[in-house]
């Protein structure tokens, strides 16, 4: 979906109508009908505030381009999983499993291991395959590329 089709559904969804939502993104009311006949795309700071007025991603009011995966544990990433800094924003990054409230959950791949060959593993996957899988993926992922630093 493009850009224009997201926050023409998203502000229809909520109810408003152009002159409201110029107002709660700190805009004109032509600028929300150039987005949403697609002549322009809100600049970035526009896009955090619209972000957090609807409470998706980034990456989703620009129509999903990007695949996100969590950069600690490889899960993809939705508007329902990724995590939050702890002002509202969303951190597209990681997985609310995996940094909550400024934290990160886990500081090793071990424990991240145990936990996803418990949870993970079924009568298709066998833990020790969760175990091989995580132990190739995570060091890709750039949590555990940059703590090897």
């Amino acid at each position: 979906m493009e850009t224009k089709n997201v926050i023409l559904e998203l502000r229809n969804n909520a109810g408003l109508s152009q002159d409201e939502l110029a107002e709660k993104v700190c805009v004109t009311r032509q600028a929300v009908s150039r987005w949403e006949n697609g002549e322009t795309v809100p600049n970035t700071e526009t896009l955090k505030l619209l972000s957090k007025f609807f409470d998706v991603s980034i990456n989703t009011l620009l129509g999903s381009p990007r695949k996100l995966i969590c950069q600690c544990c490889g899960m993809p990433l939705d508007d329902s999983s990724i995590s939050k800094e702890i002002d509202g924003t969303f951190n597209e990054e990681y997985c609310k499993w995996c940094y909550a409230d400024g934290n990160f959950t886990y500081t090793d791949m071990d424990t991240l291991t145990d936990f996803c060959a418990e949870h993970m593993a079924n009568e298709n996957w066998s833990s020790e395959q969760v175990r091989a899988y995580m132990k190739e993926m995570l060091p890709k992922l750039n949590y555990w590329n940059q703590s090897n630093k």
